[in-house]
């Protein structure tokens, strides 16, 4: 495997671990995790680029070895994480950027709210989410405070083979190597919980995270942002996708609206591969990037 290196930076406050590949002087390339992921998942996906790169990949606030809020995580944070992020790795040029789910999520909004700070992104199946309905809120409210009164515990495992066991259940594409991998750099061993000693690995992810958010996501207002992307887009979305039936079973006016706002958008769809398609299929996935990115 390419090796990487930490760095650790403080962005607004909060201590940021960043993972980055390859020499200081090759052209950068900035990769964005989804939601109960982290930087290194990109691993397989930095291993399989046949260029010379300059991998930047940050674990976002509350994941992997980043700081956690230890409270709610709110999405315009992610937005100035990221502006931070930009103007201490790529301060004087545009940046090309890959963001998966969450990641792509923030991508671009981000792309339509600083559209001269993106010259290309990639969206793997971060289209946003289902529209919601104004007449949920007070239900959604209530919800979310009956989540704050208590908080639910993390997944714990006996070992890192039993999390990565775990990961190939929810992904059977995933090999028992890369499982392996994941595994090992993504599960911590929680010391400081005593009440179930069996199994001290959990995820490095505050379980904050999980709190449902309290507020509905107004897809209006992701489409105005993403109507203002003036940088080529390449959306990418796996063939055997779950979230992409979830995506497809809202519609096919939905979807194409979605793909609509961008008025420079590619779109691909890579064969047997499921949401995490930088796991399944690194290698198609490689190809895609350093194709569009050319």
């Amino acid at each position: 495997m390419y090796p990487s290196t930490s760095e650790f930076l403080t962005l607004r406050g909060m201590r940021m671990h960043v993972r980055v590949w390859g020499s200081e002087d090759a052209p950068k390339l900035f990769l964005l995790h989804g939601w109960q992921d982290f930087s290194g998942s990109f691993q397989f996906l930095v291993d399989a680029l046949a260029g010379e790169w300059r991998c930047i990949a940050p674990d976002w606030r509350g994941f992997g070895q980043s700081q956690w809020n230890h409270g709610c995580y709110w999405f315009p944070d992610y937005l100035a994480d990221l502006d931070a992020l930009l103007d201490h790795y790529s301060p004087d040029a545009p940046a090309r950027i890959v963001g998966h789910s969450m990641g792509g999520n923030v991508l671009c909004v981000y792309a339509g709210v600083r559209p001269e700070r993106v010259t290309g992104l990639v969206t793997l199946e971060g289209f946003g989410l289902p529209a919601a309905d104004p007449e949920d809120a007070p239900g959604r409210y209530r919800h979310w405070l009956d989540q704050s009164r208590q908080l639910a515990p993390s997944r714990r495992y006996a070992d890192r083979a039993a999390l990565a066991q775990r990961l190939q259940r929810l992904n059977p594409r995933l090999s028992a190597e890369r499982a392996s991998f994941l595994a090992e750099h993504f599960g911590v061993e929680d010391g400081a919980d005593s009440a179930d000693p069996a199994r001290p690995i959990v995820v490095a992810s505050d379980p904050c995270h999980k709190l449902l958010a309290p507020y509905p996501y107004r897809l209006e207002e992701a489409k105005a942002c993403w109507r203002r992307v003036s940088a080529p887009v390449l959306w990418v979305e796996g063939s055997e996708s779950s979230a992409m039936a979830m995506y497809h079973g809202l519609g096919e006016d939905d979807y194409e609206g979605r793909m609509a706002c961008f008025s420079h958008l590619r779109r691909e769809v890579i064969q047997d591969a499921g949401h995490n398609l930088h796991h399944d299929q690194p290698e198609q996935l490689a190809r895609l990037i350093e194709a569009f990115f050319s």
